[in-house]
Order: structure tokens, then sequence, then C-alpha cells
């Protein structure tokens, strides 16, 4: 994980000229924080074609940028976080959201070698602010230090949101989610990833064809792991111990966990073909954990897959 405080000064290094849409213009002098406009959500999914709007907002109010992927577990806890937080923030961050995997100009500009990925645009200019999944704590307070920064760039404005024209004041509520599912949910929140995966097991026995409770449970177990791993520490063991089955495991879920999915399978399946026939049981279990990780239609689990039947036959 990087250190998560923005920089002192703006940074240039990442090269997003290509990336603008239509001219820009100078920030405005700074000021404190006012109205400056209306807008239906603080949250927008942007692509390589439309990422100027962001840059071209990022003249009035910060815009926070999450670069993620469907089957990036750590991705999907994160961001829930980041939306709550530029909620009660009333305007003075938007969120903006690039799928990674379909968006290769923005994932090349970004450099995201690891998801998921946080940054800022602040006038137009990046800001990097943190790599993986951290609690919601940590991003407030660095948040708070991108606000400062901003205001002392000159970009203090305040969206207000308003409902799109034609749109309810009051949005349909959403279905309750199961009960096991609701702990399961408040259970990660709250850091508690065991009892998250009680409460997804138990919905599995309940419902073996629970399929998001399947998801879930892979993704809070890879958490789980992780959680107070040493990457560092993690990759020297696995060197000195080739075919040890638990250190090639750790280094696979820390892989995986930061994007370098085509890296953790072939770790697995690597140590699978090495080791004999009677051993192998943890690493495919391991595998096909993953996979529902990742997601069964990906094409990087229907070449692993592929690799791993061959294998066994």
């Amino acid at each position: 994980m990087t250190d998560p405080a923005p920089g002192a000064v703006l940074r240039g290094a990442v090269d997003l000229s290509a990336l603008r849409n239509r001219p820009t213009t100078p920030a405005a002098p700074a000021q404190d924080p006012v109205p400056v406009g209306a807008v239906s959500t603080l949250f927008m999914d942007v692509t390589d074609e439309t990422f100027g709007q962001a840059l071209e907002l990022s003249r009035t109010v910060p815009v926070v940028v999450d670069l993620w992927a469907e089957w990036c577990g750590p991705c999907k806890q994160l961001t829930p976080i980041l939306e709550k937080v530029v909620a009660e923030l009333d305007g003075r961050l938007v969120l903006a959201r690039v799928d990674v995997d379909a968006n290769p100009q923005l994932s090349q500009a970004f450099r995201a070698q690891s998801i998921p990925m946080v940054v800022a645009l602040v006038g137009g200019q990046p800001v990097p602010l943190f790599t993986g999944a951290v609690p919601e704590q940590q991003v407030r307070e660095v948040f708070a230090q991108l606000l400062q920064l901003a205001a002392q760039n000159g970009v203090s404005g305040r969206l207000e949101v308003q409902p799109a024209d034609g749109e309810q004041d009051e949005a349909p509520a959403e279905p309750a989610l199961p009960p096991l599912h609701a702990e399961a949910y408040e259970a990660i929140e709250a850091g508690d990833y065991p009892r998250a995966i009680a409460a997804y097991e138990q919905a599995l026995v309940e419902n073996p064809r629970d399929a998001e409770a399947k998801a879930g449970l892979g993704q809070v177990r890879l958490l789980d792991r992780i959680q107070d791993a040493d990457l560092q520490a993690a990759r020297a063991a696995a060197a000195a111990a080739p075919t040890g089955i638990a250190p090639q495991l750790l280094v696979a879920d820390l892989d995986l966990a930061g994007g370098h999915v085509e890296d953790a399978f072939g770790r697995l399946l690597d140590l699978f073909a090495a080791l004999p026939a009677d051993e192998r049981g943890p690493v495919r279990e391991r595998l096909l954990e993953l996979f529902g990780v990742v997601g069964d239609e990906d094409p990087r689990v229907l070449r692993a897959r592929g690799r791993l039947a061959s294998l066994l036959f």
C-alpha cells in the first residue's frame, strides 16, 4: 500500500493531456467554499471518451478517481466507503469511477498496476492518494488533506445536488438484503471478516445455490487472509520455499488482490504442476475459490481453467 497522504504540491507525473476533450481555463483564485452550480449526482462513471468532463469539473471541486474492476473483491469493499465519505462532504468532492478493464487509456495514463487505486484531480492535475482497500477513518483523513491541498491551489467550490428533470424526489426503496447478507455487510464494514465469513457460510448452508453468498464468501475470505500480510516478507518466504504451499498461496492472494490476476493464477498452476498428486488438494481449492472471485466468464479464468484441466488429466 502506498503512503495515503496527498503530496504537499500538485504533481504532474501522470500525463492526462491526451484525454482532454476541450480546452481548459485557469483555476480561480483561492476562496472559501461557495455554491457553484447544480448536478444530479456526486458519483459518476467515466470512460476514456468522457474523462475530459472530469478534468474540467476538477477546476471547480476536487474529483476523486476510483480505479476498479468487476473481478476485484477489495474494490467492491472500498467503493461504498468512498461513496459514503464523498456524500457526507456535501458537494465539496466528486467521485469518478473508472473500470480499468473497459478503459485501457485511463488505466495506462494512471499507471494502474494495482487496484483498487485512488487518485484525485485538482485543477486538471493528478494527486496520488492511496492503493488498496483502506479503512473508512483513513479515507476521511486523506480526503480532509485533499480538501486543504485543493484550497491552497484555488479549487474550493461546492456543488449542489438536485434531482434530474422528471426524476422523483424520492427514489424507490431498494429491496432489503436477506438477514445473513445484511449481517455479512455490516461485519465487513466493521472490519470483522470472520463474522462476515460465518454469515455467508450459514447463508450457503440454508441455500447452497445462493450465488451472491458464494461470491461474497470468496471475496471476504481473501480480504481476511491478506489484511495483516506484508507483501515483501511474503515474497521473500515464497522465494525461499518454491514448493511451500502456504507461502505460495499467500503471495497468490496478494497478487490477485492487487490486480495481478494472471500472476496469481500462474503461480498456483506452476505450484500445482510441481507438487505430488496427493499434495495438490489445497492448491486446487484455492484456485477454484479465486476463479469465483474474478468471475467464471473472465478470459483469464477460462485460460487458467484450461491449464488446470490439462494438468489434472
